[in-house]
């Protein structure tokens, strides 16, 4: 379980390459981890209003050092975060993502 602060990434990202190599899609249940493995599941609690949505983790992000995660436009959508931009959230790893075999 982690807490912090998390934003959302929409164009010009739209359409770019992520950092596992899939093309983003601000439209998906995506999201970008420091860490996590890729293909993660975790789950996002707005805790200002308690929403959730659950999000894979396929690229590599945030970049500012005060964010713990940032969302597709899908994502930050429905835990009602699009017009303040940002949100204090939780996230819960549901499902932890594999490293492809070599």
């Amino acid at each position: 379980m982690e807490e912090g602060v998390a934003s959302y990434y929409a164009d010009p990202y739209h359409g770019r390459k992520t950092s596992n190599g899939e093309t983003y899609d601000m439209y998906e249940m995506t999201a970008a981890h420091q860490t996590l493995p890729f293909n993660t599941k975790v789950k996002v609690t707005n805790l200002d209003n308690q929403k959730t949505t659950v999000v894979r983790i396929n690229d590599r992000g945030p970049f500012a050092k005060d964010r713990i995660i940032d969302l597709s436009v899908a994502a930050a959508r429905e835990i009602d975060m699009i017009g303040p931009g940002t949100a204090r959230v939780r996230l819960e790893v549901i499902e932890l993502g594999r490293e492809p075999k070599k």
